[in-house]
């Protein structure tokens, strides 16, 4: 009995040390995770094991083309964009999809040029060797035009001259993202056109590699004192360093550094240089207007800068989706007025194309655009906005024949009068 209890004893004493160290072992291995969570962000996590940060240049190497319908299509399968092109890499897929809208900006620029006959304008307009430039595209006739001007302002982010929406690009067709509609119809119907390029405000450069002077860390070293040296060593120690291991470096992105354009370093300042120097020297009796989204905030702004000027030459502003705000930005009561007989909101709704909505501030007449999804707004409306620009033209053309009538009988009067006394 007593070697059965001793053997007993024996046992459970060497089950308490195996649990003791199986534990301590757990929790070497718990600190050493918090640890390493505590140093790497959970989304850098994702990015162990991304493949390189290297895309195609062209449509054609991305295996991907337009086809009849202006519609994205893999040249292979016909089928459409895919975003997820690997699994559990979203980062990866972020930076493809990013490297095919570059791409796609090029695209439509080259349309702009090719189809619609458009021409690059350069701002400033009086630049110093080697300065950062933005641009717009014109029509040939869009500073001579004596009768009617569009102008297209885009919203904000990433896309540029011609575009609504690039992802309506990517995943619908070039007709509802791109601005090429609206300048072909412009054209026909005979206007001039410009098409601004408010989201071109900076010239990104990559930073040159900065390397650690060797004093520099030895500097470092002397500051550090030798005991708090040692003590760190002893806590990285190798069980710590199995799970650093496990995962290894993600790709860094290189850093840049952005020059502003001047002048035109946001889309505000970029619609109100534009404005004082090409669409007020315009020679267009009438200007018509069409901004989308923030584009819509940036008009506003230039209404605040050159109220009178915009009062004299603007005919009529059709908006989609705005995101102005009369009271933020501070507007006058006689720019409200103004924008409540010259302007129209088409914005997002499940309502009917057209539809009056109510409006919770008194700047403009809002109506739906027939469409809950924000980026089709400008495509949604394109006929109603042309519609309602006509509509304008034809009231404006009505006023002016009757004075012109009015003045023709009070001088045919006039001269009877003098007749009728001689």
């Amino acid at each position: 009995l007593n070697v059965a209890s001793s053997s007993l004893i024996v046992i459970l004493t060497l089950w308490i040390s195996m649990a003791q160290v199986v534990s301590q072992e757990d929790r070497e291995r718990t600190t050493a995770l918090k640890d390493l969570l505590s140093r790497i962000d959970l989304d850098e996590l994702m990015k162990k094991d991304e493949p390189p940060f290297t895309f195609p240049e062209t449509l054609e190497e991305f295996e991907y083309a337009f086809n009849e319908n202006g519609q994205l299509r893999h040249i292979r399968t016909g089928e459409p964009f895919v975003f997820n092109a690997r699994e559990d890499l979203h980062r990866w897929n972020q930076k493809r999809y990013e490297a095919l809208g570059e791409i796609i900006t090029q695209y439509v620029y080259g349309l702009l040029e090719t189809q619609c006959n458009m021409t690059r304008v350069y701002l400033p307009v009086d630049p110093a060797e080697g300065e950062p430039c933005s641009f717009i595209y014109v029509t040939k006739d869009a500073l001579s035009n004596p009768s009617k001007l569009l102008v297209l302002i885009q919203g904000s982010g990433v896309v540029r001259a011609g575009q609504w929406a690039r992802r309506l690009i990517i995943n619908q067709d070039l007709n509802s993202g791109t601005q090429i509609p609206f300048i072909t119809r412009a054209i026909q119907e005979g206007y001039g056109v410009m098409v601004l390029n408010p989201n071109e405000n900076y010239l990104e450069i990559e930073k040159p590699e900065t390397t650690s002077s060797p004093l520099g860390a030895l500097d470092e070293q002397l500051e550090e004192p030798a005991e708090k040296k040692e003590r760190k060593d002893d806590k990285e120690g190798s069980k710590k360093k199995e799970f650093y291991e496990k995962y290894r470096n993600p790709q860094k992105e290189a850093e840049t550094e952005r020059i502003p354009i001047r002048d035109n370093g946001s889309s505000e300042e970029h619609v109100l240089y534009v404005w004082d120097h090409f669409v007020s020297g315009a020679a267009a009796k009438n200007v018509f207007i069409v901004a989308h989204s923030y584009g819509g905030l940036s008009f506003v702004e230039l209404m605040n800068q050159r109220e009178a000027e915009v009062k004299h030459k603007v005919c009529a502003v059709a908006l989609t989706d705005s995101a102005h705000n009369i009271w933020l930005q501070d507007t006058t009561k006689t720019t409200q007025d103004w924008m409540q007989q010259n302007c129209c909101n088409w914005v997002s709704s499940p309502e009917p194309l057209d539809t009056p909505l109510d409006s919770m501030l008194p700047d403009c007449p809002r109506v739906s655009a027939g469409t809950e999804k924000h980026e089709l707004t400008s495509w949604m409306s394109f006929d109603s906005i042309f519609h309602f620009f006509n509509e304008v033209l034809e009231a404006q053309e009505y006023e002016e024949s009757q004075e012109t009538s009015s003045s023709v009988t009070t001088r045919s009067g006039s001269h009877k009068s003098k007749h009728q006394d001689l």
